[in-house]
C-alpha cells in the first residue's frame, strides 16, 4: 500500500517524491523500514521515535518565538535525533512483485 500511496500521491501533485520519512514506534523495525524503502523503491529516512511529542515542542517553541520557520524547525530535529536512512534494495523484484498485486488487484475489483 506505501507504495499505491506514493504513486497516487506523485500523480496528484505532479511531483516526484525522492525521500520517504517515517516517524514514530515503528521505526524501531528496521525490517519494516528497509521493506518500505524496497517496496517504494525510494530512500527513506527514519526519526524521531517520539514525533508527536518532538512536534508538540517545536510547536510550542515557534509560538514563543524560539524558532521562527519550519526549516527551523527541521533543522533542530536533525541536531536533536538519530536519523537512519535505508536506500532501496532489490529494487526489480520488488517492482516485479507490486506489479503482480495490481493485477490482482484490478481483477478483483472488476470481478466484484
Amino acid at each position: 500500500k506505501y507504495r499505491w500511496a506514493v504513486e497516487k500521491i506523485e500523480d496528484i501533485t505532479g511531483k516526484a517524491i525522492d525521500c520517504l520519512h517515517i516517524v514514530g514506534g515503528g521505526i524501531q523495525n528496521q525490517l519494516l523500514c528497509q521493506f518500505t524503502a524496497n517496496a517504494v523503491g525510494k530512500r527513506v529516512v527514519t526519526g524521531p521515535i517520539e514525533a508527536t511529542a518532538s512536534g508538540n515542542i517545536l510547536m510550542q517553541a515557534k509560538a514563543t518565538g524560539q524558532i521562527e520557520t519550519l526549516t527551523e524547525a527541521r533543522e533542530v530535529v536533525r541536531n536533536s535525533f538519530e536519523l537512519r536512512e535505508y536506500q532501496p534494495q532489490e529494487i526489480s523484484l520488488w517492482k516485479e512483485q507490486y506489479r503482480k498485486i495490481e493485477k490482482i488487484t484490478k481483477f478483483l475489483e472488476t470481478d466484484a
